[in-house]
């Protein structure tokens, strides 16, 4: 694993006290070892409502399935829920997998929620299977599925401008909400979608790193000024931990990652303490580990001057926290650090 905050990655980028790029946080709804889904859509909210409170641009969620340590499956419902118990922070999804899905029903539960909560809901949406293959089975998915995701894009946006792309049918709720698309990749190809429709691009650079760079190149290179969007606009993701003091904080990395290690290579098995540390050793476990390379640890100044090193490495516009801590506790605790390391203010009340 890499030191505290080691940026031999971020090519020698210039220090500063805190990042210049917006802050949002990605919410994986984790559910941690002994806790229940309640307890992580319970913390799903407290996150959520501490992120308004500290000034947060906006809270995201992402689309998985068959994962037993990630709630957020029925995304769209998680939104809802979160979108009723706080006031005014943006929430969406980072993102929906849009393959899994017809492009009217998206339209139709994302145009519910815009409804509900105007001006509140993004929608964030990814090619990927959210799932191995055993689960796309039983999500109906055929194989080809992604390889509709350009026109899929095209259609759900149609619907949401109230032009629908199929004669006699629109998407209610949904019609005339324009509730606003992101375009989510850890490949050249969503850059390079995004830059041709005109619309705002996320990198999974918090699991999917090695893309990072080349796809925003390639994708500010490439933009191609839209009805929704006039310049390129990036969001980067990247994981932070922050602790009252280093020492706490490099401890925190080291449970969360072999509990991440443990989750996905050894798919609910128990390990006795010596198995795990030869698991921890394995190929396998060091590319897990390697999948989140960029992630800023330690104290909430440390952390905060990663992340101005990383937002100017990945040359975003915003970066998307994704939070990890052991317990529901610290990780609220972190992401309070973050706010005050980096001088956040709440929004005035409206």
């Amino acid at each position: 694993m890499h030191g505290v905050n080691d940026v031999s990655d971020l090519g020698g980028a210039t220090q500063e006290t805190a990042p210049t790029a917006a802050l949002s946080i990605l919410d994986l709804a984790f559910v941690r070892d002994g806790g229940t889904i309640a307890d992580s859509f319970d913390t799903s909210v407290r996150l959520a409502q501490l992120a308004e409170r500290r000034g947060f641009g906006r809270v995201w969620y992402a689309e998985h399935h068959n994962m037993a340590s990630i709630a957020s499956s029925a995304t769209s419902v998680l939104i809802a829920h979160v979108a009723a118990h706080t006031e005014n922070i943006r929430l969406g999804a980072g993102g929906i997998m849009l393959p899994n899905h017809s492009p009217l029903v998206i339209a139709e539960q994302f145009g519910t929620l815009a409804t509900l909560h105007p001006g509140r809901i993004d929608l964030g949406l990814g090619r990927a299977p959210g799932s191995d293959q055993k689960t796309m089975y039983a999500l109906r998915r055929e194989p080809s599925s992604a390889e509709r995701f350009p026109q899929d894009v095209l259609e759900l946006q149609a619907y949401f401008a109230g032009e629908s792309r199929v004669p006699g049918v629109d998407a209610i709720p949904g019609k005339n909400t324009d509730v606003p698309l992101y375009i989510l990749g850890s490949s050249l190809f969503g850059a390079s979608l995004a830059a041709q429709l005109g619309l705002p691009y996320a990198n999974a650079s918090h699991f999917a790193p090695d893309s990072l760079v080349q796809a925003v190149r390639l994708y500010r290179e490439r933009f191609t000024p839209s009805a929704v969007l006039s310049e390129p606009y990036v969001i980067a993701g990247v994981n932070a931990i922050a602790a009252d003091t280093t020492e706490e904080a490099l401890a925190m990395q080291e449970s969360a990652a072999r509990s991440r290690v443990l989750q996905m290579v050894g798919r609910g098995r128990h390990f006795s303490p010596d198995e795990i540390d030869m698991v921890m050793q394995s190929p396998a476990a060091q590319q897990i580990l390697q999948m989140q390379r960029y992630s800023g640890v330690g104290t909430g100044p440390e952390v905060a001057a990663y992340l101005a090193e990383f937002a100017q490495h990945a040359d975003a516009d915003e970066l998307i926290v994704v939070p990890s801590a052991p317990n529901a506790d610290a990780m609220l605790h972190s992401v309070d650090l973050l706010a005050d390391a980096v001088g956040l203010t709440a929004p005035a009340a409206t």
